[in-house]
């Protein structure tokens, strides 16, 4: 996947949620990315904020969007139900760029953020030239398909991304109980033992707790 894909996947939802470590606690607010280039993904803020002050501090930033309606509908039958939809999140490391170095680049893409330090001059940019994150599209009530979920994981920058899904080992015995409780279409049988689709899993769990052979690997404890 490309900077400019996943920009395009953030730009699409517009603004999203912007996460920091102020100390040892986490720090949010509502923000949005501006452009992208072949160095990352480019936002803004000013250098009077505690936001400005926990990106220079800490060099890291996560960013979360939800690109579908934010309603979620109570069923008779107790259940709840979601639109189909996606959200994007990413994680990684950021570093400022001076208004100077934007201007030096001379690339229209960075008109805005040149034109809105003239109007705001403590105005500052940051770009999140290394990171990790996944596109997470989900259809829970298989309306446009025949599956629910399709994760696409991503990275640039050199970070590295650990593959979606849980991990079928080889204790599997192949007794097909992980297949029949998976309610997510995500496990299938090869001809040695069963399998997990990583971009099918939401990592329920629902295969780990049905195997008698703890074949599976999880990710919590």
């Amino acid at each position: 996947m490309t900077i400019q894909e996943i920009f395009n996947a953030f730009d699409k939802i517009g603004c999203c949620s912007f996460a920091t470590l102020d100390g040892g606690y986490p720090d949010t607010r509502i923000a949005h990315f501006i452009t992208h280039d072949e160095d990352g993904i480019y936002f803004m803020t000013m250098n009077t904020k505690p936001f400005y002050k926990q990106l220079i501090q800490t060099n890291k930033l996560s960013v979360c969007g939800l690109c579908a309606s934010p309603n979620v509908a109570h069923l008779d039958d107790g259940n709840i139900a979601f639109d189909d939809g996606y959200f994007v999140r990413i994680t990684g490391d950021v570093k400022e760029v001076t208004i100077d170095e934007l201007k030096a680049k001379n690339n229209p893409i960075f008109k805005f953020c040149i034109e809105d330090n003239q109007r705001y001059p403590a105005m500052t940019a940051f770009v999140l030239y290394r990171a990790k994150g996944e596109i997470y599209d989900y259809d829970f009530e298989k309306v446009k398909r025949s599956h629910k979920i399709n994760r696409a994981r991503f990275s640039y920058g050199g970070f590295p991304v650990i593959k979606a899904g849980l991990t079928i080992t080889d204790k599997c015995t192949s007794c097909g109980k992980c297949e029949k409780t998976c309610s997510f279409d995500a496990i299938y049988k090869t001809a040695e033992k069963y399998e997990i689709d990583g971009s099918r899993c939401d990592e329920c769990g629902n295969c780990f707790v049905t195997c008698p052979s703890n074949a599976i690997i999880h990710k919590g404890k």
